[in-house]
């Protein structure tokens, strides 16, 4: 039987002069060869893991500051009460779980600034020697990456890989070989999104000069794919278009940004409202609506990012002054602990879990043929300090998946340490991979108050 003209094959392009532009999931492509593999009758599992250095803000209960400042929630289980540094997350309590407790056991007496090379792989750094091991979502980027074009994204605001102790990423290959990291937003949205522009062809290079946009060169195609749509796809494709353009419009302000050095300054002399460009807030976002789009149009289920390095390095350790006025680099922030600083550290904890809610409501909001995204991402978000170099107790929040089994809405906290690759265990047995041990693992993430990992429900 001749395959309808309406139907699209899952890896469908649309074409522009000099450039490719991948599509998300459409209805159209139900009944395509590909669609109907026997691992594409559910909903694809999704894994994400986004990391922030040198720990979190966490005054003793008998400061005044505890009730207002402190990283972890007051209370537990369901009924805890976020304080004003997790207050963004509050329109998606029920999306996500909070967890305490959890840590490497390998990592608990290191300096706490060397546990961010173990955060994903559990790996051993207490030695002379650099034992480090596969991470975690290279382990599923291997089973989850089979049936998209790319097994996984490896993403930071520095790029590279940094150095032992120090990296700029957060994936390892097998035998803990670092995975160099990409940050540089234009090579990123041309590499994937228009392929051919990591190196670009000159045509494509002389249409970035003229300022002519993706959308813009594929907009013929999209109006020629349209007519063969039905309302439902058109809608999703105006839904992508649109938001393709707005990435790209973002990225183009947000270019100088990486090549503009950033030497100390007194904040107070800045005007932030007069140079978007110098604005961590709108590249982090940039970056997460990138990650977005990805999973959008199934370029790869597995990501992580790492939104600044450890220990005062990189671009991150400006973001502080940059994005609130504070005079003072995180790093530094980070051991001022005289009780009048508790706010600035909260402050800027509060800053960064805003642009986490911000992609997981972006996640929840944009969706494909099958539903929100958000239903089968699977998103971690923390640090492998609590505090000051104290690598024990991460701060942790984990968002979605509620379609692979997850049940949100808690405060999950472990009164003794468990390992945290316990975690990445049921995370990976919830992604469809069959699991029993990772790392350091002594089985799946349980807790006696609730259930967070239950069965995986039909899409």
């Amino acid at each position: 039987m001749s395959k309808r003209t309406w139907q699209l094959d899952r890896r469908t392009w649309l074409r522009g002069v000099g450039v490719a532009c991948a599509l998300p999931y459409l209805e159209a492509m139900a009944g395509s060869a590909l669609a109907s593999n026997a691992n594409e009758t559910d909903a694809p599992a999704r894994m994400c893991f986004v990391y922030f250095p040198n720990g979190v803000g966490l005054p003793p209960t008998e400061n005044p500051a505890h009730a207002d400042w402190s990283w972890f929630p007051l209370g537990e289980g369901a009924d805890y009460r976020t304080t004003k540094v997790l207050e963004s997350l509050n329109p998606l309590r029920e999306r996500v779980t909070v967890l305490g407790g959890l840590s490497h056991p390998n990592s608990r007496n290191v300096l706490g600034h060397l546990a961010g090379d173990t955060w994903l792989t559990g790996g051993d750094l207490r030695g002379s020697s650099y034992q480090n091991q596969i991470s975690v979502d290279q382990l599923a980027a291997r089973e989850l990456g089979r049936d998209t074009r790319y097994q996984s994204l490896v993403l930071s605001t520095d790029g590279g890989i940094g150095y032992k102790s120090r990296v700029a990423t957060l994936s390892f290959a097998e035998g803990g070989r670092p995975i160099p990291s990409e940050n540089r937003q234009r090579q990123i949205f041309e590499r994937y999104f228009s392929p051919g522009g990591g190196e670009s062809t000159d045509e494509r290079k002389r249409s970035i000069a003229q300022r002519k946009k993706v959308v813009d060169l594929v907009m013929e195609d999209t109006a020629s794919l349209a007519r063969r749509l039905g309302t439902h796809d058109r809608d999703k494709i105006d839904e992508y278009m649109t938001s393709l353009n707005s990435v790209e419009e973002q990225i183009r302000r947000n270019e100088q940004w990486l090549d503009m050095p950033l030497p100390e300054f007194d904040a107070s002399a800045i005007d932030f409202d007069s140079n978007p460009a110098v604005d961590p807030t709108a590249y982090l976002r940039t970056m997460f609506d990138l990650m977005v789009l990805a999973f959008q149009t199934d370029l790869t289920r597995v990501m992580t990012y790492m939104m600044a390095r450890e220990d005062g390095m990189g671009f991150g350790e400006n973001f502080p002054k940059l994005a609130l006025g504070i005079n003072k680099g995180h790093h530094a922030i980070s051991h001022d602990l005289v009780d009048g600083h508790w706010e600035e550290w909260g402050r800027y904890d509060r800053w960064l879990a805003e642009q986490y809610a911000y992609f997981v409501t972006r996640l929840s909001e944009t969706r494909d043929a099958r539903g929100s995204l958000l239903d089968t991402t699977m998103v971690l978000y923390g640090s492998a300090c609590s505090t000051t170099h104290n690598a024990i107790n991460y701060p942790l929040v984990l968002a979605g998946g509620e379609k692979l089994g997850l049940a949100h809405g808690h405060y999950l906290k472990t009164h003794e340490e468990k390992p945290l690759s316990n975690l990445f265990v049921s995370m990976l047995t919830a992604a469809g991979i069959e699991t029993t041990q990772f790392a350091d693992s002594t089985g799946p993430l349980e807790f006696e108050s609730h259930r967070l990992f239950g069965e995986r429900t039909e899409a």
